[in-house]
């Protein structure tokens, strides 16, 4: 977590998107049966929400 504090805001856009093809990928690829990690959407989808978090604090210091 701290470790998004210290990142910038289109560095948190980059690896939102990021995380969010990855969700993205792992769903098709265990369709197929191509992965065994099922925890590893479980962690991505909570790195997509920390993410957002970050970012929706940001923006209401910004208004605030």
């Amino acid at each position: 977590m701290k470790e998004i504090k210290k990142k910038s805001v289109d560095d948190l856009v980059k690896l939102l998107s990021e995380k969010r093809e990855a969700v993205r990928a792992f769903r098709f690829d265990i369709a197929g049966s191509a992965k065994k990690n099922v925890k590893a959407s479980m962690l991505a989808r909570k790195e997509i929400a920390r993410i957002l978090t970050e970012q929706n604090m940001r923006n209401r210091n910004v208004i605030a």
